[in-house]
């Protein structure tokens, strides 16, 4: 399931089968046929043309904003896990309060103060997923800042910067990797809520959010408008849900 995702996600970005803002009145609301596997929307366009884009935007956003937040998680999380003090828990009451809040709710908030756009919809999220990929990280170091191994590196004069970068980070990847798929399904669900309320991707590039959003007026007279972005979300969240799940019990 997830390698047709990528697949598909990869290939809508440089092609797709027909273009993805051309529209044509003579073919509005196809229904699915061999000409238009999914059909046409409200402005003729092909729809499995759409979604493949969105697929790709999609993915590529979660990738950014993943990538972002894992990237600013693992240097916060390391420095306030393995030093403590005084940082650490002024970090740890901010993670609290941010994670005390529904990451579509703050990533409103964000978006409201920066703007809406496919940039600004990256930053807000990687502001608002950061947190949590600290408070994974950290817990994981304090763990084992205080291993034999650790205490030995140290005896022999390892710096802290080695310790932190290539004693202990690369421990903390079977467990961090689980996190990352989990934070990417969330990403997923945050951009297409976000654009779904149309503050985050904006026409006429593809979104699955806007595309469903479009179609929530058409749901009686064509209902393959919005079942084929519908599907594709819970596509991709149930194939990274199973991918993320197979890891966890391979390393259990």
């Amino acid at each position: 399931m997830t390698l047709l995702i990528l697949f598909l996600a990869v290939l809508g970005i440089f092609w797709t089968p027909y273009s993805t803002t051309e529209m044509s009145a003579a073919e509005r609301f196809q229904a699915p046929s061999l000409r238009h596997l999914f059909g046409t929307d409200n402005f003729g366009r092909d729809i499995f043309s759409r979604v493949m884009k969105g697929m790709g935007t999609t993915v590529l956003i979660s990738t950014l904003v993943v990538v972002c937040a894992g990237g600013a998680g693992i240097l916060i999380g390391a420095l306030t896990g393995y030093f403590g003090g005084i940082v650490d828990e002024i970090v740890m009451r901010i993670t609290d309060a941010v994670n005390g809040f529904p990451s579509i709710l703050l990533g409103l908030v964000m978006i409201s103060l920066l703007g809406s756009g496919q940039h600004n919809l990256i930053i807000s999220l990687s502001i608002v997923f950061t947190p949590s990929f600290v408070r994974i990280v950290r817990s994981e170091f304090i763990k084992l800042r205080d291993a034999d191994y650790i205490k030995r590196a140290r005896l022999m004069g390892v710096g802290n910067l080695r310790i932190l970068f290539v004693h202990i980070l690369p421990n903390i990847f079977s467990v961090f990797w689980v996190s990352i798929m989990i934070g990417f399904n969330n990403a997923i669900l945050a951009e297409s809520g976000m654009s779904y309320l149309g503050i985050g991707v904006q026409p006429p590039d593809a979104s699955l959010g806007k595309m469903l959003s479009d179609a929530q007026g058409y749901l009686m007279t064509a209902p393959w408008y919005a079942l084929a972005p519908g599907l594709s979300i819970v596509w991709i969240v149930l194939g990274f849900s199973l991918l993320s799940e197979g890891i966890r019990r391979l390393q259990a």
